[in-house]
This record gives C-alpha cells, sequence and structure tokens, in this order.
C-alpha cells in the first residue's frame, strides 16, 4: 500500500484534533459535574499529547491499516472519571460519556460548514484544506457512531449503564474489563474467520458503516452540502 505525505497529513491533523476535542470533552464535563479527577491530570486540556496513547491512537491503526483489516479503530488515553464524585453519578455519568461523541458531531458540523470556505482559498492549498475538511467530517462521524456501540468501556456502553434498569446495567457493566476483546473479536477476528470459509462475518462492521453514512448524509444536509 503506497502511502504518501501527502495522504499522512491531510488524515493525521483532523484525527489528532477528533481525539483530543472527544477526550477534553470527557474531561471537562465529569469537571463541571463535580468530578475533578481529570482536571488535576491535566485532561481538560487541547494538548494532543494530554490524550494520545501510542500504541492505540497511532501504532493499532497503522497495523490494521496495512493488513488490510475490514475496519479501522483505535483508542486514546482514558480520561478517568470517579463517577462516585459525580453530583448525580448514575445520570452524570450518561452526560460524560455523551460529551465526546456529541463534540465529535459538532466538529462534523463545523467541518462541513467550512467546505463553504474552500473555493476563497488560495489555490495552491485549497484542495489541502478541502481533502482535511473531508477527512475531518468522516473521522468525526466515525468515532461518534464507533464510540456509541452499547459495549462498555465505549461511551455507548456507558450511557446504557447509566440508563439501563439495575438488574441489566450490572451485568453489562461487567463486561468493560473484556470490552476491548469483544470489540476485536467482532471488528477483526470474527470477519477474518469467516473469510477463511466464504462466509462474509463482517457483520457489526457493516451496521456502523451504514449508520456513519447515515450520519455523514445528515451533516452534509443540514449543512447546504447536499
Amino acid at each position: 500500500m503506497n502511502v504518501s505525505f501527502y495522504d499522512i497529513s491531510v488524515w493525521v491533523l483532523p484525527l489528532v484534533l477528533a481525539i483530543t476535542f472527544h477526550e477534553a470533552a470527557h474531561a471537562f464535563v465529569a469537571y463541571r459535574l463535580g468530578d475533578n479527577t481529570a482536571w488535576q491530570l491535566g485532561r481538560v486540556s487541547f494538548n494532543p499529547i494530554k490524550h494520545i496513547d501510542p500504541f492505540g491512537t497511532l501504532l493499532l491503526p497503522a497495523m490494521l491499516l496495512f493488513a488490510h483489516s475490514p475496519f479501522l479503530f483505535g483508542y486514546a488515553k482514558p480520561v478517568p472519571v470517579n463517577f462516585r464524585k459525580l453530583n448525580h453519578p448514575r445520570l452524570d455519568m450518561v452526560w460524560v460519556a455523551l460529551a465526546g461523541p456529541a463534540t465529535n458531531i459538532l466538529l462534523a458540523l463545523a467541518a462541513a460548514l467550512a467546505l463553504h470556505a474552500v473555493p476563497f482559498a488560495p489555490a495552491g492549498s485549497a484542495q489541502w484544506i478541502f481533502d482535511n475538511l473531508k477527512n475531518a467530517l468522516v473521522i468525526n462521524a466515525v468515532l461518534a457512531v464507533f464510540n456509541m456501540m452499547p459495549i462498555p468501556p465505549l461511551d455507548g456502553g456507558r450511557v446504557a449503564v447509566g440508563l439501563l434498569p439495575r438488574a441489566l446495567a450490572m451485568p453489562l457493566a461487567r463486561l468493560e474489563p473484556f470490552g476491548m476483546l469483544i470489540l476485536i473479536g467482532l471488528l477483526i477476528l470474527l470477519p477474518l474467520a469467516g473469510s477463511q470459509f466464504g462466509l462474509n462475518l463482517d457483520v457489526i462492521s457493516g451496521i456502523l458503516r451504514t449508520l456513519t453514512g447515515y450520519v455523514i448524509q445528515a451533516v452534509l444536509f443540514l449543512t447546504g452540502n447536499a
């Protein structure tokens, strides 16, 4: 696979910004709702170094890309949240979890709106700006949809734990230590195993791609780009 410096330049910047704002939003909302744990660790910050995990943010997506994985994903440093410090632990956990994906949707809307300004950019940089904005739209839509999967420790899992009755929430919460293994199994290992037997088991990533497409279409429509 040939990856040029230009390709890297139009993907890395929007990816780093999307991850940084996502994690900073979690930390900020947790702080506003009573938990200063992330604040004290400097995670309420737009400094990417505070949030990037060398393996999960950089190496893992690169490895999946070069391995032609059916779905790419990664992760940043988890924002530490002491839910017992929140003013209303179960409900506030939902708001903290939603803050990340909601921020990604706002960034996607901002990128789509900024596309209207590309014709006014200098001719030499217009294509680069367009590609960055287009990729920012896609990356933020993917992050919002992916993170809302109802599997802890993803944001959607935290939302589900906060909203479901305790009889359902507690078993789901106990899956959190195994969440990443479940995701790797569903998104990577299962499709690869199916391909060995001529079966299409790429169901979950197919659903995610479809939902991401709907989000992108909605954002383009709302920003007058449809």
